[in-house]
């Protein structure tokens, strides 16, 4: 079974023979497909015992970036730096090599507009907490490198509970199968809401407990002024050697005046303790990924109301 590679617009191209590196001869791709039939020949050869599961990375598909109405308005955005025609790629080109090129000349942050005291935020297109064997996957994220675990796990406590520049509140857009009258979620403070329940955070370098103070509701429109999506980036030799590149885009939510976007990349291909060689937690990349890597973006971006932090406890 050959995987294609999607582009933005689902139109796929086979994976081709090349050379990746004068190491080895076979590229990210070809190693990856070797490995899915491998996995699913395994798993076909011999009796699964009851309730056993074997194989479940090679059912996966890969990423429909335009199956959602959140998905088709971020690769509808215009920015005022998009992408190239050209790559930049040359036959023959390393991953490495490739990579390098693309950071230095596409990755960056670019900040067009910054706003004062913003007092919430609508995170337009939410992301799923992956699985392990969609970080395995070669094609199975849109965008892996954007794709952190701050990003699509307790998102409120990133961006609401009381810490140096967090929001007052963060909303979202609902799942489609759990929308009646009101289609966000919003997250907001509320003092009232955990009685005695404790927040570990930092407060100048210092751990700290806190009260957690965030609230969760249902809405039917929202109150943000400013948010911002994400759309992975597709060209056809980018997943073949084994790099997956993303674009966060900030904007009015009233004029769709993109304020800022970030563009970076990552690289995998090349992890030893899998049958994939492929792992998208870690890896070099460009920016560099950290800890809460889009939220610090966006505060840059979108200055938050400034709030007063109550120490409660000192943890150290």
């Amino acid at each position: 079974m050959k995987w294609r590679i999607y582009s933005v617009l689902l139109v796929g191209a086979l994976v081709g023979p090349l050379v990746a590196s004068s190491s080895f001869a076979e590229t990210v791709a070809e190693r990856f497909e070797k490995a899915i039939a491998k996995i699913a020949k395994s798993c076909a050869s011999r009796k699964l015992d009851p309730g056993e599961v074997c194989g479940e990375i090679t059912k996966l598909k890969p990423a429909d970036p335009l199956a959602t109405e959140e998905g088709r308005f971020a690769h509808s955005i215009k920015i005022p730096n998009p992408l190239p025609d050209d790559s930049g790629y040359k036959p023959g080109m390393t991953p490495e090599q490739y990579f390098d090129h693309l950071c230095k000349t596409e990755a960056g942050e670019f900040i067009y507009k910054t706003v004062e005291n913003v007092e919430g935020l609508y995170m337009m297109r939410p992301r799923k907490r992956t699985t392990d064997d969609e970080l395995e996957h070669l094609y199975a994220l849109e965008d892996p490198y954007g794709h952190t675990t701050d990003e699509s796990y307790l998102v409120q406590d990133v961006y609401v509970q009381p810490a140096t520049g967090r929001y007052q509140f963060l909303e979202m857009p609902l799942s489609s199968s759990v929308r009646e009258k009101e289609r966000y979620r919003r997250y907001y403070r509320d003092e009232h809401a955990h009685p005695g329940r404790k927040f570990q955070t930092a407060i100048n370098g210092q751990g700290v407990f806190v009260p957690y103070i965030v609230a969760e509701g249902t809405a039917s429109d929202i109150k943000s002024r400013y948010g911002y999506t994400w759309r992975g980036i597709s060209r056809l030799h980018d997943r073949e050697l084994g790099i997956a590149g993303g674009e966060l885009i900030v904007l009015d939510v009233k004029t769709n005046e993109v304020l800022a976007v970030r563009r970076g990349y990552m690289r995998t291909g090349f992890v030893r303790n899998n049958l994939t060689g492929v792992w998208w937690m870690t890896g070099p990349s460009c920016p560099n990924r950290g800890t809460n890597l889009t939220f610090k973006f966006i505060q840059k971006v979108l200055k938050p109301l400034p709030s007063e932090v109550k120490e409660e406890k000192d943890v150290n």
